[in-house]
């Protein structure tokens, strides 16, 4: 079977469309035409595919003799939005007078060549009462003959049935557009909200075509009708997403995959792939409001229709009462489910209105009207700089709503509302995040951070501080270099704007450049180390910065992603925020001893002295956030390739590090050193490894008579590579003045079979002993801090830190 594009022409050939080799050539010439994209070169593909289709349909008729037919198209092809791979959708429609033999060889005559081109058919044949019996059962089927259009002979068979399906679709609204609606839902729940995805579905997902579809049959039903402003440039846009998407891979697909991204962004004429999906998601953006406010209206005018007949058998002749209006705030009122602008309400006149009657709305849980939001964006004041207390406690109030705040803000966000008050917010709007840990773009993280911080304000002196800094915490996104670096000064500036004073701007400044202070030190630092603790506290200042910053450390976490957050995360910065805060208040950092946290451990390590091999334990626990956590805790007495031997035979068991903590402890009880190895592992699938085949493997392992790199590597060559976007190289970096007690070591790299394991070899031939290593996965992506020191237990000197940290990054390559 040849496909459309694979039929080639040369440029003096005439193409006629008639024929099935002189569609394919003039096809591949018109997807060809440089000049020719988007609206246009959708219309004209249909049209070239409606003169093929002409010219088969009437061959066809004239070879079998039938009579009373129309070809019909439905769906995308019936609105004429034929990408380069879409299929075609075709009705046969006939009167149901000819014979099935022949009927059934015109439709042969038809649907062969379509197949013998290669292109993805759906067809039927029905008659009108069948074609419209059909749509009564199947909603789909209901939805694609709103758009169906003659392609070929009667139309005057088609007229009717069309005035019958719209006939139909208006009188049973009430029961069709709830169906619709389910099936939006479903269809979001399976495929995820598009303008939030990395890999997003243009069609299937919230926010796309699909839903783009549903909305022009809701208006179609004459209930109600989406807002219209935008709402055709968001469709074009993601239809010519879709049409690049399907010239770059040649293929019907939908999803916009990380590989080809930098491909459709070049034939869209966009500078890269952030580019790109800054502007699907900015489409989705406009789609997905649309659909929430049609849906929000349809449910309006729903619950009216059913309380129509009630209200007529009690009040008579009276009429309806009018709609109760019950006040929320100054110019605010609640009606009909919804937030409104009050009748005597002036925002000409009231510069803060728009702020007062977001936070109402928010605070009340209800959502906003349409029409009262863009009344404010017409109309409202523009507030004075700085903004007045009451401006600022709005704010406040609004981003202090919880969950409701997101609605709230997004349709403030929809109609430009937000970018007025807040120029800054521009840059984050819409902007993709590349790191697969975080679920939202930057401008939905940071509103999600804020609702997560309104939890955690009881546990802070300043909570309107918290939330100021959970919007703005990444607004340095937009910029280049350190987000934390510019996002400092952006903050600063913000926060005068709204009228906070310098005290107040300066700390919330301090925010935003350590934001990621604790967690990274939690987790990659040693905490036993004075110079760590001493370092986290020159930085924040204050016990009371490090509240706020504790409390949005957390928010941040749980608003990037379930990766970002775990009990064991939250402990150890729980840890790290008790030491800072003992020399904030004047104590000296505790010197560094080695030290067993539990008695469990110390047990263990008393256990391996006396026998000389390694000892563990493994510990399965029930987590609210991390479904099943397991710590395994490894004692082994102190000799050469103890973190390789872990390492590797953790991966040879399918156990996933997610963080790990070793440590060199002496006991008072016996003579001799003891490694204490403490890690959080998962099971890659299946169960989790019994301890006794860990601890034997451990053993072969450690005296030579497993060879785990050779099973590792052997694993590895059993699995072929995935197709996908090629990782950057792992880099190795030293971290000064981190520690003045050892040489800080930073490994990023691919997550990947047996990395630690790697690390732990190349360190162990170079001649360093490791102290401690802190392990931190986060993704596809692992970031491992370690502290190495040379044989007498001292820091590297510079020359060979950098030695070794260029050697350890060879061997990762």
């Amino acid at each position: 079977m040849t496909s459309v594009e694979e039929t080639t022409m040369s440029d003096s050939d005439e193409p006629s469309a008639s024929g099935p080799s002189g569609y394919a050539a003039a096809r591949l010439r018109l997807l060809q035409e440089e000049s020719r994209s988007g609206p246009s070169r959708r219309s004209a593909l249909a049209g070239l595919t409606d003169d093929w289709l002409n010219a088969l349909f009437s061959t066809a008729l004239r070879e079998t003799g039938v009579r009373g037919a129309t070809l019909v198209a439905v769906g995308g092809y019936g609105r004429a939005e034929l990408s380069p791979r879409s299929d075609l959708d075709l009705l046969l429609l006939h009167d149901g007078k000819a014979e099935p033999r022949a009927l059934s060889a015109l439709a042969d005559r038809i649907w062969y060549p379509v197949w013998d081109l290669g292109v993805a058919l759906d067809h039927s044949v029905r008659t009108p009462a069948e074609a419209r019996k059909t749509a009564a059962e199947d909603l789909k089927v209901h939805l694609g003959l709103l758009d169906a259009r003659p392609v070929a002979g009667d139309a005057g068979l088609l007229a009717g049935l069309r005035t019958s399906v719209l006939a139909d679709w208006r009188n049973q609204a009430a029961k069709r557009l709830p169906q619709l609606h389910a099936l939006c839902r479903e269809r979001a729940e399976r495929a995820g909200e598009l303008r939030f995805l990395l890999e997003p579905d243009l069609k299937e997902a919230r926010g796309g075509l699909r839903d783009a579809t549903a909305l022009r049959a809701v208006a179609a039903s004459w209930l109600a009708d989406a807002p219209r402003e935008g709402l055709a440039e968001a469709r074009r846009r993601l239809l010519d997403a879709r049409d690049a998407l399907h010239l770059v891979t040649g293929r019907a697909t939908d999803r916009l995959s990380l590989q080809e991204q930098d491909q459709v962004a070049a034939q869209l004429g966009l500078l890269d792939a952030d580019a790109l999906l800054r502007e699907v998601y900015e489409a989705a953006r406009v789609v997905a409001y649309a659909g929430d406010v049609t849906w929000r209206e349809v449910g309006r005018v729903l619950r009216a229709r059913a309380a129509r007949p009630r209200l007529r058998g009690l009040l008579g002749t009276r009429g309806a009462a009018a709609a109760e209006r019950a006040p929320l705030a100054e110019g605010v009122v609640e009606s009909d489910g919804e937030a409104v602008l009050a009748l005597a309400a002036r925002p000409d006149r009231d510069p803060v209105l728009a702020l007062r009657f977001g936070a109402a709305a928010a605070q009340a849980g209800l959502p906003v009207s349409l029409h009262a939001v863009r009344r404010l964006a017409a109309q409202a004041k523009p507030l004075p700089v700085p903004w007045p207390a009451e401006a600022r406690e709005q704010l406040l109030t609004l981003l202090g709503a919880g969950e409701p705040t997101v609605a709230v803000w997004e349709a403030l966000e929809a109609e430009g509302l937000i970018t007025r008050l807040l120029p800054d917010w521009e840059r984050v709007r819409c902007r993709p995040q590349r790191n697969p840990v975080h679920t939202w773009t930057v401008d939905r993280h940071l509103v999600e951070t804020a609702v997560r911080a309104s939890a955690l304000t009881r546990r802070v002196g300043r909570p309107d501080l918290l939330l100021m800094a959970a919007l703005l915490h990444d607004i340095g996104k937009g910029w280049p270099g350190d987000h934390s670096v510019a996002g400092e000064t952006i903050a600063h500036d913000v926060a005068v704007r709204v009228g906070f004073d310098e005290r107040d701007a300066s700390v919330l400044g301090v925010l935003v450049r350590h934001h990621l202070l604790l967690i990274d030190t939690a987790t990659r630092r040693d905490l036993d180390d004075p110079a760590t603790v001493r370092s986290v506290a020159e930085a924040v200042g204050s016990l009371g910065t490090l509240e706020i910053l504790h409390a949005l450390t957390e928010a941040d976490a749980l608003a990037t992603g379930p990766a970002a957050w775990s009990t064991w995360r939250g402990s150890l910065v729980a840890d790290l925020v008790a030491r800072v805060a003992s020399v904030l208040r004047g104590a000296p950092p505790a010197a560094a001893e080695p030290a067993i946290a539990t008695t469990d451990q110390e047990r263990l390590a008393v256990e391996a002295l006396r026998t000389g091999e390694p000892v563990l334990a493994l510990h399965a626990r029930q987590e609210e956030d991390d479904a099943v956590g397991v710590e395994l805790v490894v004692a082994v007495p102190d000799q050469p390739g103890v973190l390789p031997a872990v390492a590797g035979v953790l991966a040879l068991h399918r156990l996933t590090v997610r963080a790990a903590d070793l440590r060199s402890l002496e006991l008072a009880e016996l003579t001799g050193e003891v490694l204490v190895l403490r890690w959080r592992v998962a099971a890659e699938y299946g169960a989790l490894p019994e301890a006794a085949r860990l601890r034997t493997d451990l053993i072969r392992a450690l005296d030579g008579s497993l060879d785990v790199p050779a099973k590792l590597a052997d694993r590895e060559a059993a699995y072929p590579r995935r197709r996908g976007v090629v990782p950057p190289p792992p880099r190795v970096t030293v971290v000064p003045e981190v520690s003045s007690l050892a040489t800080v070591l930073e490994v990023r790299a691919p997550d990947a079979v047996g990395l630690l394991h790697r690390i732990g070899r190349a360190l162990e031939s170079s001649g360093v002993r490791v102290r401690s290593a802190h392990v931190s996965t986060l993704g596809a992506n692992a970031v491992d801090s370690l502290y190495v020191v040379d044989t007498d237990g001292k820091p590297l000197p510079s020359a060979a830190a950098a030695a070794l940290a260029a050697t350890l990054e060879a061997a990762l390559r």
